[in-house]
């Protein structure tokens, strides 16, 4: 979480060291839908380049000791094909947080056994991004993103459904969606 407000103040400090600054905050929509709290932050560098850094936290237990717990940071360098805020734009992005999940199904075959199992770790990756943004007002705007690439897990597994003894630990590779999102965004300046 260090790492994280030294960045977030990293970026504050470019926007005041540079001149006709857009500014925009903004929340996934997505990511709200699964009770997980986002903010992002997006800065201008250039008139077709941003840097965008999201940060989101679940801290829940829901019924039946299932646990979606995780926080992640994302920082992600942006090239505008029009204009800065506005249409087309491509991007790289790097993630990494840790986690603690258990008692629940995954799609896509996400960590067989979760229902069974609680695993507990790590995650880095990077990967690219194509999205969209449609200005909405003088402020306001809508965002969709689809981004893929590839993220190391470490993990320790432990017993479920109380999630007790410790049975061993692992690694797990993952290539495939790394960022969905539809955000709200809204300019400061």
């Amino acid at each position: 979480m260090r790492k994280f407000l030294v960045f977030f103040l990293l970026l504050i400090g470019v926007d005041t060291s540079l001149s006709a600054q857009t500014v925009a905050v903004k929340t996934n929509l997505l990511y709200d839908a699964t009770a997980t709290v986002n903010l992002g932050a997006e800065v201008t560098l250039a008139p077709k380049w941003t840097l965008d850094l999201s940060a989101n936290y679940n801290g829940w237990t829901f019924n039946d000791n299932k646990k979606w717990k995780h926080w992640m940071a994302q920082p992600e360098a942006r090239y505008w094909l029009c204009e800065a805020f506005n249409g087309h734009f491509l991007g790289a992005h790097l993630l990494g947080g840790q986690y603690n999940i258990g008692g629940i199904n995954l799609p896509f075959g996400i960590y067989n056994g979760l229902k069974s199992h609680r695993y507990e770790g790590w995650y880095a990756g990077a990967g690219l991004v194509y999205g969209y943004q449609w200005l909405l007002g003088k402020r306001w705007s809508l965002e969709a993103a689809l981004g893929v690439g590839y993220v190391r897990a470490a993990y320790d597994r432990y017993e479920c459904p109380h999630c007790g003894s410790w049975k061993g630990s692992g690694n797990k590779n993952y290539v495939g969606v790394t960022k969905a999102a539809l955000s709200l965004i809204y300019v400061i300046k």
